[in-house]
């Protein structure tokens, strides 16, 4: 079964947290020091905040499923609607470890496509010492590789246009 995913970047958590879990009715089911998340059932949704998007808004949106094969069908249908899809498989990222897809819609909205694997104990899954970095979106290198790319192709592992 699928589930719709939202991620906002937030100026303020704690703000963003009381807003939201007033507006859905719920408290969030993961909150750490710089993200939160709600496993909404009504509507049946993954909504994400977190301090660590470049501007507030929406960071990306996207589509968490239950199992691989229906991450391997969405992937299918990314592929058939020519769009460069850039893989990342087992990777720590939103305090989770998963397997996921990106693409840009014609407009430049980052999709997200991911099974999860697991919960790992820190936003990037490595220790905090490593800063930032990149994570809920996909990598330079292959958003590069991406608006390299013609409709036709897919962006490979590499970062690579094959």
């Amino acid at each position: 079964m699928k589930r719709f995913h939202v991620h906002v970047a937030v100026p303020d958590l704690q703000k963003a947290v009381r807003f939201y879990s007033t507006m859905f009715g719920a408290a969030p089911s993961v909150v750490k020091p710089d993200y939160a998340k709600w496993m909404l059932d009504d509507p049946r949704v993954n909504f994400a905040v977190s301090q660590r998007g470049g501007k507030a808004g929406v960071n990306h949106l996207g589509f968490q499923v239950d199992e691989a094969a229906e991450l391997q069908e969405i992937h299918g249908r990314l592929r058939a609607a020519d769009a460069g899809v850039t893989e990342e498989t087992n990777v720590s990222c939103c305090y989770a470890r998963s397997d996921k897809y990106w693409v840009t819609d014609p407009a430049g909205i980052a999709w997200e496509s991911f099974h999860s694997l697991g919960t790992v104990p820190f936003y990037h899954g490595e220790s905090p010492e490593r800063g930032q970095g990149a994570c809920c979106a996909p990598s330079q290198q292959a958003s590069d590789a991406a608006a390299c790319c013609t409709p036709s192709t897919e962006v490979q592992e590499t970062g690579c246009c094959g």
